[in-house]
């Protein structure tokens, strides 16, 4: 019976795809993505102005045709976001793709829980990351200034281990995944975001701007607040910050996560980021990681021992989890970024006797970084979150895919 169901189901496929309105067809070309899954995007307005309700996706190839999992995005324009299946080529290949009048599948294959002053991305039942927006206060007996809001923990692995880790008893202020400034000079005086303890500063969510989930993605954007704690006892803004993210639908062995946020200053005063080794994207990572059984690898052959202060496009940042799996992260930095390829910031191999790890792409680890009033500055990341272990080759095809998005032929049909 569900064998005959499933052929039903099929048949009626190939039929609607046959008597269907064809709209445009769409061909991209990749090579060596050494078995990376690509995401890809096309202006859908430019092409189409069918309501998405009435669009469905299709992968050719000869005379076989498979339904493909897509998404419509709606900002000033509507892009179609889906994403291309490598299936193990590492070569030069090309694939087509088939948009047409029919009804689209409406599962949500990835979406967001909204809990207890989180946000939790899923896919299926499996978390994979979870948003901070209610303030979360360290633990009793700790000065409560090191308590903060809008970070990412947990972040987890495909196979469900936690990589990030929050409040740990050193640095009561580190806040698994966040995006803070340390030195920054703000109406005459130097302000801190980073080591909120000091309690010069913090970063607050503020409120949440859209929120997305589809087949494809699943995303959502959030407005940060630098404030600023002022000698009179009063808080001022300095900085505004969108956040968007987006945490794509995972393989068997690892997802994406693309991470953007925008600056610009909150009051006609401008903001000086200053140079400081500490600022900007930074992973305090899971407490199982120490000098014995986790590894870093730059874009530059950097290891651990060479990596603190290297620029670098990207870094693996991975280790052991459990007796039998290994995994972790490459953080991904867009070559449009300040200071790009951004200098890191990594803990030597001794932190704490033991190694602790941490990973940091600061952008004004060297140099200074002015933001004026009026004007907006964006930094993009993407992480690439997997199980066993990531090599160098894999790295390099996720960066140029991430720095160089897949160009798509568009052929009108209609």
């Amino acid at each position: 019976m569900i064998r005959y169901s499933l052929t039903l189901h099929f048949l009626l496929l190939v039929s609607t795809l046959s008597f269907a309105q064809k709209i445009a067809s769409f061909e991209v070309e990749l090579k060596n993505t050494n078995n990376i899954h690509v995401p890809v995007s096309v202006n859908l307005d430019e092409f189409t102005a069918l309501h998405d309700s009435v669009l469905t996706l299709w992968q050719v190839n000869g005379k076989q045709t498979t339904p493909v999992l897509f998404q419509i995005k709606q900002d000033d324009f509507r892009s179609l976001h889906w994403i291309i299946d490598t299936n193990g080529k590492n070569q030069v290949a090309k694939y087509t793709f088939l948009l047409q009048k029919g009804k689209p599948d409406k599962t949500y294959a990835i979406k967001s829980k909204n809990s207890n002053g989180t946000i939790t991305i899923q896919a299926g039942v499996q978390n994979l990351l979870r948003y901070q927006y209610q303030t979360v206060y360290p633990p009793a007996g700790v000065d409560t200034s090191y308590r903060r809001s809008a970070f990412i923990h947990p972040l987890w692995s495909p196979h469900g281990q936690e990589l990030t880790r929050i409040q740990p008893k050193d640095h009561y202020h580190h806040y698994g995944i966040w995006n803070p400034w340390t030195r920054v000079l703000f109406e005459k005086d130097t302000v801190d975001f980073w080591n909120i303890g000091d309690k010069k500063g913090t970063v607050r969510f503020a409120n949440f701007l859209s929120q997305n989930n589809g087949a494809a993605f699943s995303s959502f954007e959030a407005l940060h607040h630098h404030v600023v704690f002022k000698k009179n006892g009063t808080e001022k803004i300095a900085i505004n910050e969108v956040q968007s993210i987006s945490v794509y639908q995972p393989t068997s062995d690892y997802y994406i996560v693309d991470i953007t946020s925008k600056l610009s200053c909150a009051s006609e005063s401008p903001v000086l980021l200053l140079t400081y080794r500490y600022g900007g994207l930074g992973w305090r990572t899971t407490e199982k990681w120490d000098n014995k059984n986790s590894e870093i690898l730059t874009s530059e052959g950097k290891n651990r021992k060479e990596s603190d202060g290297a620029k670098s496009r990207w870094c693996i940042v991975q280790g052991a989890l459990g007796e039998s799996d290994y995994g972790g992260a490459v953080m991904l930095s867009y070559p449009a970024n300040y200071n790009h390829p951004e200098p890191l910031r990594i803990w030597p191999e001794n932190q704490y006797d033991r190694g602790d790890m941490f990973a940091n792409f600061c952008p004004t680890k060297d140099k200074d970084w002015l933001l004026e009033a009026g004007k907006t500055y964006t930094l993009k990341y993407r992480l690439v979150v997997f199980n066993g272990k990531f090599t160098k080759e894999k790295a390099e095809s996720a960066w140029q895919y991430f720095a160089q998005p897949p160009k798509v032929k568009i052929t009108m049909l209609k």
